[in-house]
């Protein structure tokens, strides 16, 4: 059997049928690629970093031949693809690290106890403080720390972290002012390495002193309502602390203002007595002049916004300057005179001596270094500390002026005894407005005085109205004697007799008041009471303490009498010009009111009687010989005027009863009085 052929398939030549599902590859791909969004393929690809260069971990093994040789380490494809995957993971497990601590910080601080998270603060103060104790310069970041320590919701950790930076700042703080780093250092100047280590340190501490002034200015304005932790006081105490210790340092201003602001408050707590306290320090150890007179004006500032209606305490802060024993010019509330200024205007007049080229030259040149050493030396020429005083002493001067136009009742004591304690700094052109301002306090008290009596006649409608207890008691009589005490003193502290020539000053009203206040005076029951011995404040608190120390505004109105009449009767500037006229009324006055008052006040009258008869016996004599009349007619002690009283037309018949008086001393004085007026 015939074997048939096997059938010959055609073969096509090679390539062919791969050319044909090529272009079919290629004509579907460019119509699929219209579609493609290939950005947003790029964007969604996962990125791949550079490969992390493996540690080798072997140890080098020894040849035979004798060398060291390093064995690499060979990684398989496996185990780089696995080490690969790992790290190209590493992205997505570094940002999964990283909200993790965020995510456990925002859930597991809560879940800690207040104990807990005030030792963890503890700890790290500690650790920071004892960084800057040992080597502040090398820990500058530790300032930025310690103020983070304070952001804490816990109101402990609050206060820790406010008095740990306290005694660091305390301790690190420098004996001198840190300029700023663009004032220190000129532009494109090189700095060594060491330079620029302690201009880093400095801009730190300041930087960071300036953040915590900043914490205790917000804390120390806390309400009581909002403050129920006692932040506030902690703020307050360490403002205090920092003003009486390192005042000389940068931001002193923003440090007063936390103490001013404190004491613009009418409530009287531990902490307005504490910056009562740390300003009265401050005043009394400022060499510089400089800190006073900015803690001056941000009083004086703060007072004239209040409309002074603050607390008196205030206001005598300016008797404890230094300016009232150093400074020796005198000054008014705009101008000052310095006291050798008729010396100077002649100076600038002298003729110029003629000098070479080389000695100005030389003259310069000591100049300027001693300019350098006095700013090494840090010291305060007399020039400058006279010029930073007498700027203070204007402030003060005008406080005083406003404070006496707005006539507030309860600072008219400070404001008066602090004019007499100033008496022999102020300028005499001064002198006549301030006596004019004296007179219509006078005048309006007395004003004050008849509308308060027509008010007494309603007093019956409105006995079911509550009076407001903080509303001041105005004495209008103690208001009137202060002014007279302080008209008097100032001319005492002037050359009074050439002031009164020159400037044709005229006590007299002064005077006249007086002598028609005696008999009032001596009716009243709170005559040997000061100013607030009706109003006494609970032992316990601050301002029973305050009040302990305060010697200002305590004087009762016996010793302001005395204290008047005896400047009226014996004038220290010429004892021997007071008119008979004068000493014979007053006397018979004294004598007269000595029968009403009580017995202190009784034996402080024969006092003054006995030392105005002393020395102008024979100009008196004759009013205790009822024979020796001078003048006819009555007399009136209700008389308008000194003079018109008529005193020789009667004579002085009061020491017949002082002698049967019961009190023995009064008596005694009485005896001591008649033996003197024997001697004549």
């Amino acid at each position: 059997m015939a074997m048939r052929p096997s059938k010959k398939r055609r073969l096509s030549p090679p390539g062919a049928e791969d050319s044909v599902s090529d272009a079919k590859v290629q004509k579907s791909f460019f119509k699929s690629a219209a579609s493609w969004n290939l950005e947003q393929d790029y964007e969604s690809r996962p990125r791949k970093g550079k490969k992390r260069d493996k540690e080798n971990t072997k140890l080098p093994i020894k040849t035979a031949d004798g060398r060291l040789e390093q064995m690499q380490s060979n990684f398989n494809d496996a185990a780089s693809v696995e080490s690969d995957g790992e790290w190209l993971d590493g992205d997505e497990n570094d940002e999964a690290a990283d909200s993790e601590p965020e995510e456990k910080k925002a859930f597991i601080e809560p879940t800690l106890s207040e104990r807990e998270q005030i030792l963890i603060a503890k700890e790290e103060l500690a650790k920071l403080g004892s960084h800057l104790s040992e080597d502040p310069e090398e820990h500058p970041g530790a300032f930025k720390n310690l103020a983070r320590i304070g952001f804490s919701r816990v109101p402990a950790v609050k206060k820790l972290c406010m008095v740990t930076q306290l005694a660091i700042y305390k301790d690190t703080i420098p004996g001198y002012r840190i300029r700023p780093a663009s004032e220190d250092t000129p532009a494109g100047q090189k700095l060594s390495k060491e330079v620029k280590k302690v201009r880093t340190y400095e801009q730190a501490l300041v930087t960071g002193y300036h953040n915590y002034l900043k914490d205790l200015a917000k804390y120390a304005k806390l309400k009581p309502s909002e403050d129920k932790q006692g932040l506030s006081k902690v703020a307050i105490t360490c403002a205090c602390t920092l003003v009486s210790t390192v005042s000389h340092f940068n931001f002193r201003t923003d440090l007063l203002k936390i103490l001013v602001t404190k004491l613009s408050s009418r409530k009287v707590d531990d902490g307005f007595n504490k910056c009562l306290k740390a300003l009265e320090t401050l005043f009394k150890e400022d060499e510089e002049g400089r800190p006073s007179m900015e803690a001056v004006s941000l009083l004086s500032k703060m007072m004239k916004a209040k409309k002074y209606q603050v607390n008196e305490m205030v206001l005598n802060l300016f008797l404890y300057l230094r300016l009232l024993s150093e400074f020796s010019g005198k000054a008014s509330k705009d101008a000052v005179d310095g006291p050798d200024g008729a010396n100077a205007l002649s100076s600038k007049r002298k003729k110029k001596e003629f000098r070479t080229k080389r000695e100005r030259k030389a003259m310069k040149e000591d100049k300027a270094l001693a300019k350098e050493m006095a700013l090494a030396d840090a010291s305060v020429s007399h020039e400058e500390r006279d010029r930073m005083q007498s700027e203070t002493l204007k402030l003060v001067f005008a406080t005083y002026f406003r404070a006496l136009k707005e006539r507030v009742p309860n600072l008219m004591g400070a404001v008066l005894e602090g004019l007499a304690k100033y008496a022999h700094l102020i300028n005499q052109d001064f002198f006549g407005d301030l006596l004019e301002a004296l007179k219509d306090l006078i005048r309006h008290s007395e004003e004050d005085a008849a509308i308060e009596a027509a008010g007494d006649l309603e007093e019956d409608e409105l006995e079911m109205e509550v009076e407001e207890d903080d509303s001041p008691v105005r004495n209008t009589t103690r208001e009137a004697l202060l002014c007279t005490v302080t008209a008097f003193a100032l001319l005492a502290g002037q050359d009074a007799h050439n002031a009164r020539a020159d400037l044709h000053l005229d006590l007299s009203y002064f005077t006249t008041h007086l002598f028609q206040s005696l008999l009032p005076i001596s009716t009243n029951a709170d005559i040997e009471l000061g100013a607030k011995s009706l109003h006494l404040p609970d032992p316990d608190s601050p301002q029973s303490a305050i009040a302990k120390a305060n010697k200002v505004n305590i004087q009762t109105m016996t010793v302001l009498l005395v204290r008047c009449l005896t400047a009226i009767l014996l004038p220290p500037w010429n004892i021997r010009s007071v008119a008979p006229l004068r000493l014979a009324a007053f006397t018979k006055q004294l004598m007269t009111i000595a029968l009403q008052m009580p017995e202190k006040s009784c034996q402080a009258m024969l006092a003054l009687v006995h030392d105005v008869s002393h020395t102008h016996g024979k100009k008196i004599a004759a009013m205790w010989n009822s024979e020796e009349r001078k003048d006819d007619g009555t007399f009136n002690p209700l008389s308008e005027s000194v003079e018109g009283s008529n005193p020789f037309a009667t004579t002085i018949w009061e020491g017949e009863l002082l002698r049967r008086h019961f009190c023995p001393k009064v008596r005694e004085g009485q005896k001591l009085l008649d033996k003197s007026l024997r001697s004549l």
